[in-house]
């Protein structure tokens, strides 16, 4: 159920703006359908979660259709005009560049770049958020990017992980666990992924599929005689939506 400042607001009046089609339909019509009540302060601020959920997809798409490579931590590569490659195999944003040109670059010079799925996932937010920020209060806010992982992300994108919860929805980050993998190959113990909306996922490294294509690939690098199977875990990764609408504004 969504709640607009306290109030029930018919789905149509939530949906008007948007085709059935639409990743935004899909997120509004979850909410609305769930037995746990959601209150936005305006239409406005629920938009803007269901614009930036749909950027996240989008964001997901575009990686996916790049030379944006997997590689572990110790042999990451990126372009070292915009980033500095650290120690830990992380990028850090070097001082004077403009943090939307450098995000950018990461798709227009995609095949310069390779790293793990938890830092394309940080990736896609820092791409997503070019869809619904102006330039110029992008660059205000994320002046001191480092992608890693999630304890590296700017703190004012919020982060959350909601665990045990019953409504997932498109643009959620979902973790599918590799409990039995063999210890020679650690980088298959689990993959990040960005749920897509239509039964699928991206994963960096593996691509676009659905939740047993990727359950059936992880299963493959587990241990001899290993007897559990990977799965999804019943939680989701998502940033703070309401803090960055917040912060949308010049």
């Amino acid at each position: 159920m969504i709640s607009i400042n306290n109030t029930n607001t018919s789905i149509e009046a939530l949906t008007m703006n948007y085709p059935p089609e639409s990743i935004q339909y899909k997120v509004i019509r979850i909410l609305t359908d769930s037995q746990h009540a959601y209150n936005y302060s305006s239409m406005n601020q629920l938009f803007f979660e269901a614009d930036l959920r749909n950027s996240i997809i989008t964001a997901s798409r575009r990686l996916n259709s790049s030379n944006f490579s997997f590689k572990i931590f110790r042999k990451s590569t990126c372009n070292t005009n915009y980033w500095e490659r650290t120690g830990e195999g992380g990028f850090l944003l070097k001082k004077n560049v403009l943090p939307t040109v450098a995000i950018s670059d990461i798709i227009t010079n995609s095949s310069e770049y390779g790293t793990e799925c938890a830092t394309a996932m940080v990736v896609v937010y820092y791409l997503a958020l070019l869809e619904v920020f102006t330039e110029k209060r992008y660059n205000e806010l994320f002046t001191d990017i480092y992608l890693m992982d999630w304890q590296h992300l700017d703190y004012k994108i919020g982060i959350q992980q909601y665990r045990y919860i019953k409504d997932f929805l498109p643009g959620d980050c979902r973790y599918f666990k590799n409990p039995d993998v063999d210890p020679l190959v650690p980088e298959w113990q689990g993959e990040n992924t960005i749920d897509l909306g239509d039964g699928t996922y991206y994963g960096h490294g593996l691509g676009i599929n659905t939740a047993e294509e990727i359950v059936d690939t992880l299963n493959r690098y587990r241990f001899e005689d290993a007897n559990e199977s990977a799965y999804l875990l019943e939680s989701a990764t998502r940033p703070n939506f309401k803090r960055l609408y917040s912060l949308s504004s010049d």
